[in-house]
């Protein structure tokens, strides 16, 4: 008796159960529709479709919450990296100078935290944007002021024969490195680095140099004078690593040193159409200073 009574109740149990997963598939499988009355007129509403929207809703407001977050959190980084930006402008003017001219170490407060970062390699952020009120000046527009810089041009390393610019060429020890290049641009050169050395001597030891002058033609073209062909071009890098060329990437160090340079007027080559960031050169500002001072 017992047996059958049990039969019966697991029996039972298994209908209602059937008929409760029935209930559920009806309501919820794709393209259900359920009527209703709105005026006294039917319409149509697809479950799942509202589902979805009402999903995505929850999605786009979470998005946005995390945008808003995200925006706030900018703005902060912002306001500190401009705090910083003032107290390396005000460390600069008023660091004490050493007996040979140059702006004397400034203690740092604490650890570096980003010493083992400086030649990491990040990605460029609006890159297109880096030299703001800048001009570039360009081979063409430096031929037409200061002449060619050798009349006939090779994919080598050539000496300078122009007798205006071999007047103002110097081979000088500007910092970190030593570099051949014309006076005005190597005495502006030692301005940048006697101000990063002030205020990051931990970065400032680790620069290194793949090159300035070289008086050739631009890889691929004829004739035409590559920038570093005039004496107003370097090329750094940290720790002796190369930048890949037009990647959009460049290690974190020159993010660094670009603010610097852009402060003294020279134009940052991860701004070129084709991304040169390992490219530092004098922007036409301060060429056109020069001229008009007749250093150049």
């Amino acid at each position: 008796m017992e047996k059958k009574i049990i039969t019966a109740i697991i029996s039972v149990m298994a209908m209602l159960m059937i008929g409760l997963g029935t209930l559920v598939y009806l309501q919820l499988r794709p393209g259900q529709k359920s009527e209703f009355i709105i005026g006294g007129a039917e319409a149509a509403v697809d479950s799942s479709a509202r589902i979805e929207i009402e999903l995505l809703r929850s999605q786009i407001d979470r998005y946005d919450v995390q945008i808003e977050r995200l925006s706030e959190q900018m703005k902060q980084l912002q306001m500190r990296i401009s705090a910083v930006e003032s107290q390396e402008v005000l460390t600069a003017k008023t660091a004490p100078l050493s007996k040979g001219g140059e702006l004397a170490l400034v203690p740092r407060d604490g650890p570096n935290q980003i010493i083992d970062s400086y030649a990491q390699v990040v990605l460029i952020a609006n890159r297109r944007k880096l030299n703001t009120d800048l001009r570039i000046a360009s081979p063409s527009y430096l031929e037409s002021v200061l002449g060619r810089p050798r009349k006939v041009l090779s994919d080598n390393c050539d000496e300078m024969t122009n007798p205006r610019l071999q007047e103002k060429l110097v081979f000088a020890s500007v910092g970190p490195i030593r570099v051949r290049m014309l006076k005005p641009a190597a005495e502006s050169l030692k301005r940048v680095f006697a101000r990063i050395k002030a205020a990051d001597p931990d970065l400032y030891k680790r620069i290194n140099t793949a090159g300035s002058l070289c008086v050739r033609q631009i890889r691929g073209t004829k004739q035409r004078s590559s920038t570093h062909s005039f004496g107003l071009s370097v090329d750094l890098n940290i720790d002796g690593q190369l930048d890949i060329l037009g990647d959009g990437k460049t290690q974190l160090g020159l993010t660094i040193l670009a603010d610097f340079f852009h402060d003294e007027g020279w134009y940052w080559g991860a701004g070129f159409s084709r991304e040169d960031s390992m490219h530092f050169e004098t922007s036409r500002n301060q060429v056109e200073k020069w001229l008009e001072e007749g250093s150049l």
